[in-house]
């Protein structure tokens, strides 16, 4: 059943009520990743069951926020796809992500890392920073089963799933890599304990580091 109306006339009232139920904003966020089947939807969303996943989308669909249509060429596998209203949400959901990196310390017992998630961990850590303005460097990004890759180029940065193409680093880590990313452990001290493994021109972690961080919550940390 959907959320119900709040009875007001509301900008926030009215977002809450299409975004509010139980895993919406997660299938938002995976859709304004890239274009996915209802198998990788589900394959990327642990612990959802299938008719809630049909249920939802059929709600987005409702609201004008995906689509499905065939792909081209010779797959012609249906997929959902976000709508330009959807895009709409990329910077909403992308400040709502950092607000909650800032409080998350050690996954809790069943979580761990998607495709998905760490695309957005890291394009929200690279934002506001000012990457180093040297030749074009490619990262992928191992963290448990998800992998990614990130591009920084003329101070721009681009992240999307997958392994990167002749990658210039490569960085495997565990949950010691939220610690990397909020400043914890500098590049020297996350190898040196082991939260990080790095392949490559290791000499670019440093860059790393300064181009993608999330830091912990001061207010927490007291």
């Amino acid at each position: 059943m959907r959320t119900r109306e709040y009875g007001q006339f509301c900008g926030l009232a009215r977002a809450a009520e299409v975004l509010g139920q139980r895993w919406t904003i997660l299938i938002v966020r995976d859709l304004l990743v890239g274009p996915r089947r209802y198998s990788d939807l589900l394959a990327g969303l642990p612990g959802i069951p299938t008719n809630v996943l049909a249920s939802r989308l059929k709600e987005l669909e409702e609201d004008g926020l995906v689509v499905r249509e065939a792909r081209a060429g010779s797959d012609r596998s249906v997929v959902y796809r976000v709508t330009a209203r959807a895009e709409e949400l990329r910077t909403a959901l992308d400040a709502l992500g950092r607000w909650g990196a800032a409080g998350m310390r050690e996954p809790r017992e069943g979580e761990f890392v998607t495709d998905a998630s760490l695309v957005g961990s890291l394009r929200v850590a690279g934002q506001g920073r000012t990457p180093p303005r040297r030749r074009q460097v490619t990262y992928e990004v191992r963290v448990g089963p998800a992998v990614v890759n990130a591009t920084v180029a003329r101070g721009e940065i681009t992240v999307a799933p997958g392994p990167g193409s002749a990658p210039d680093l490569v960085i495997s880590g565990g949950p010691g890599f939220r610690d990397v990313l909020a400043g914890v452990l500098d590049a020297d001290a996350a190898v040196a304990t082991g939260a990080v493994e790095l392949s490559g021109d290791e000499s670019l972690f440093a860059d790393f580091q300064a181009t993608f961080s999330v830091p912990y919550s001061a207010t927490l940390a007291l």
